[in-house]
């Protein structure tokens, strides 16, 4: 049973902007105005509606200090209670929490969330990555997501042509969605008989690390509306119930030991302690789609079996068997995911606005059949993961 709330919350608005690695024709409060626009109308809300806006990105990948003052001009927040976080890569899914927490309370009764990154304006999300850590004592991660390990690990448990082979499967499959959804960013057309030479083209940037296994850097904001119960029945024909969720932030410098042993993830503790407490004892089996927070391929296929209590043999298998296609046992990623886009401050977001498409039956061509229970994850930080589950019914509570 999960945790008892004082009010159930409904996600009763989603707006999304196209993403792209440039938006050169909006400002960043245009480009977030027009993510308010649309997540209003699909309330059929206005702002005087709204109670508080709570406002997310991360500040460092653009220098602009405190961007919820200017952006007032698109987020309609003047006069309105204003929350700004910054989180890292999991800003999107903080920012979810917090709104949530905010009507479940009581403060609020509707409450509207922003996640936005426009990087390609005047930062360089990989300087502030590399330069934000510690030179010698992290000297080893501060490659940010740029990382061999997780292939390697895949390697050493499948061999490396199996890995490489599924790894690949898996890009090709993740594109294929994001050909599905006009809101997506990198949409390359890829085939599946184009495997071998993926695989022998793509450019390696770490060990067996190739670009074409890599997320971008995009432009892009997404909105969302939070309701309490009373007001989610009242104004929508179809709310999304957040039924729980959980953040876990390991201690910043407990990275240090990926140089000689790697610690339990955050993914794992966040499952370990999500799942149990709402009595899922088997998360595949249970939810009909899982919009995860994947920074490259090897980063998500690891993070799902750590989240699912999966060996990484058993991940492998159901990459090979079509297990995480739309039409599968768990489709993962649906819209793309992060290899898809990823503007930074809205991509967590992304992942729980994604999920809630689904769980309403509002995700188009890259629509999964029947989806009653979702999961979605964020990710950031050093280690940090938050998990959402979203329910179309509030029937896994107590009368």
């Amino acid at each position: 049973m999960s945790k008892k709330k004082n009010r159930n919350v409904g996600i009763i608005g989603i707006g999304m902007t196209q993403f792209s690695s440039h938006k050169e024709y909006q400002s960043q409060p245009e480009m977030v105005n027009e993510a308010v626009r649309k997540a209003l109308a699909d309330a059929n809300l206005t702002m005087d509606d709204i109670d508080a806006v709570v406002h997310g990105n991360m500040e460092l990948f653009e220098m602009v200090y405190q961007p919820d003052h200017w952006h007032v001009l698109g987020t309609g927040a003047f006069g309105k209670s204003m929350y700004r976080l910054t989180t890292g890569g999991t800003v999107g899914t903080t920012v979810v929490c917090a709104a949530d927490n905010l009507v479940a309370s009581g403060m609020h009764d509707l409450v509207l969330a922003i996640g936005y990154q426009k990087q390609g304006e005047c930062g360089s999300t990989t300087a502030g990555i590399t330069n934000m850590a510690d030179p010698f004592w992290m000297r080893k991660i501060q490659t940010g997501a740029l990382t061999a390990t997780n292939v390697n690990r895949f390697i050493n448990a499948v061999g490396k042509e199996r890995a490489l082979r599924a790894g690949m499967k898996h890009r090709v499959m993740i594109d294929k969605n994001s050909m599905k959804n006009p809101n997506a960013h990198r949409r390359l057309g890829l085939e599946y008989d184009q495997i071998d030479d993926l695989m022998e083209r793509s450019p390696k940037l770490v060990g067996e690390l190739q670009m074409i296994h890599m997320c971008s850097q995009s432009d892009g904001a997404c909105a969302m509306i939070f309701a309490s119960e009373e007001k989610a029945k009242q104004l929508s024909r179809k709310p999304v119930w957040i039924r729980d969720h959980v953040a876990i932030h390991l201690g910043e410098n407990t990275a240090v030991d990926l140089a000689w042993e790697r610690p339990e993830m955050s993914m794992k503790v966040a499952a370990g302690e999500l799942f149990p407490r709402n009595g899922i004892t088997n998360p595949i089996e249970y939810f009909d789609v899982f919009e995860e927070y994947d920074p490259s391929v090897w980063w998500g296929l690891e993070w799902f079996g750590e989240f699912m209590g999966l060996t990484l043999e058993q991940v492998i298998e159901m990459v090979e068997n079509g297990d995480l296609e739309i039409g599968g046992k768990i489709p993962f990623n649906p819209s793309g995911g992060v290899v898809g886009t990823n503007a930074i401050g809205a991509t967590a977001m992304v992942r729980v606005a994604e999920a809630a498409l689904q769980v309403r039956g509002d995700a188009g061509e890259y629509q999964v059949k029947d989806v009653r229970h979702a999961l979605a994850s964020g990710y950031g930080g050093t280690y940090w993961t938050v998990l959402v589950m979203l329910e179309k019914e509030l029937d896994w509570q107590e009368v």
